[in-house]
C-alpha cells in the first residue's frame, strides 16, 4: 500500500524533483586536477576552461597540478577522488598511450573515469633542417629509403606526440629513422637548426616561426585537414601518406561513479564554455581547434586512440621513460 500510495503522489505530482544535492550542486568550490606542471600549455588552457566555468557554475574551479609520470600521477588523483561533482580533471594524449608505455599504470583508462567532453585537438608540424636535400613529404620518404638509419629526428622524450609521429610516419612508409630524444623540445629545436638532427615533429606553433624565418623546412601538418594557420602547407596524408593522422588531444573527465545528472551538466557548460568567444579565438590563434560534444563522443575518442597508439608502441618497440 505504502508503494502504491507513493505511485499515486508522483502520479498526481506528475513529476519527480531531483534529489537535493544536485539541485543544489554546486554549492562549494570545483577542484580541477591538471596532470602536469604549471605553465605548460595543459594548464594554461586549463586555467582558461577554470575561469569560464566558474563563472557559469556560480562556483570558484580551483586548478590543482599533478605532475609525473607521464601524467599518471594526475589521472590517478582523479580516478581515486570521490565521485560527487567536485573533483574532475583534464585527460589528454597520455590517456591512451600510458598503458602501453608504462609498465605498471594505477588505473584503468575504460573503467575508471565518467568522461564528460572532447574539448580540443592540435596537429603537430613535421619539419626538416634545410641542409636535408629535401623539399616534400614524398622526397623525404625516397630519400629515408635510400639511407636507412641516416636520417635522426629528435623528441622531448619517448611516447610523446613529438616521438609517436615519426613512428607512425615510419611504420606507415616503410622508412628507418632514428631517434634521438632530449629532455626539451627547445633542445630539439636548436639541434635541427644546427643541422645536427635533421627532422622532427611538434605542435604547430612552435615550428611555424622557425619555417616563416627560414631556419626550418615545413613538409606537412599532421591532421587530416589543412589548417588555417598555415593553409598553405599541405596535411602527411595528402602529400604522400595516405590515411596518416595524428593529433594531440584534451578533454576534461570525473571520477567512475560521478552522478549522471552532475555529468550532463558539467558536459553542457563546458560545450559553452569552449563555444565562447573569450574559448575559441585564443585557441584557434594558437592553433587548437574547439572540439565539444557529448561524453559518449569523448568516451568513444579515447577508445579509438588507445588501440590506435597501443598498436603502434607496440609495433615499433617503444618503452616509456618511466
Amino acid at each position: 500500500m505504502r508503494f502504491e500510495a507513493s505511485m499515486l503522489l508522483i502520479i498526481l505530482t506528475g513529476c519527480v524533483s531531483a534529489p537535493p544535492a544536485l539541485a543544489a550542486y554546486p554549492e562549494r568550490p570545483i577542484r580541477m586536477i591538471v596532470p602536469s606542471a604549471a605553465g605548460g600549455q595543459p594548464d594554461t588552457n586549463s586555467r582558461l576552461v577554470a575561469t569560464e566555468l566558474g563563472k557559469l557554475l556560480g562556483q570558484q574551479v580551483v586548478v590543482d597540478n599533478r605532475p609525473g609520470a607521464a601524467s599518471s600521477i594526475g589521472f590517478e588523483a582523479i580516478a581515486r577522488a570521490q565521485p560527487d561533482g567536485y573533483t574532475i580533471g583534464y585527460g589528454g594524449f597520455p590517456l591512451a598511450t600510458n598503458q602501453a608505455l608504462l609498465a605498471k599504470v594505477p588505473y584503468d583508462v575504460h573503467k575508471d573515469f565518467s568522461m564528460l567532453v572532447l574539448t580540443n585537438i592540435s596537429p603537430n608540424l613535421i619539419a626538416i633542417t634545410p641542409a636535408l636535400p629535401v623539399n616534400s613529404v614524398s622526397e623525404l620518404i625516397a630519400y629515408a629509403k635510400r639511407n636507412p638509419d641516416q636520417l635522426l629526428f629528435g623528441s622531448a622524450g619517448s611516447g610523446g606526440t613529438m616521438h609517436l609521429s615519426i613512428e607512425l610516419f615510419k611504420l606507415m612508409t616503410g622508412t628507418r629513422m632514428v631517434h634521438v630524444p632530449y629532455k626539451g623540445m627547445q633542445q630539439v629545436i636548436t639541434e635541427i637548426i644546427g643541422g645536427r638532427l635533421q627532422l622532427m615533429s611538434d605542435n604547430v606553433t612552435s615550428v611555424l616561426p622557425h619555417v616563416t624565418a627560414g631556419r626550418l623546412r615545413a613538409l606537412g601538418v599532421t591532421a587530416a585537414r589543412r589548417i588555417p594557420l598555415a593553409p598553405d602547407i599541405p596535411t602527411v596524408a595528402e602529400a604522400g601518406v595516405p590515411g596518416y593522422e595524428l593529433t594531440a588531444w584534451g578533454g576534461y573527465m570525473a571520477p567512475a561513479g560521478t552522478p549522471s545528472a552532475i555529468v550532463v551538466r558539467l558536459n553542457a557548460e563546458l560545450n559553452k564554455v569552449i563555444a565562447s568567444a573569450a574559448i575559441r579565438e585564443r585557441w584557434l590563434a594558437l592553433g587548437i581547434e574547439p572540439v565539444g560534444g557529448t561524453p559518449e563522443r569523448f568516451t568513444a575518442h579515447v577508445k579509438t586512440e588507445t588501440a590506435k597508439w597501443t598498436d603502434v608502441i607496440k609495433r615499433a618497440g617503444i618503452k616509456g621513460d618511466y
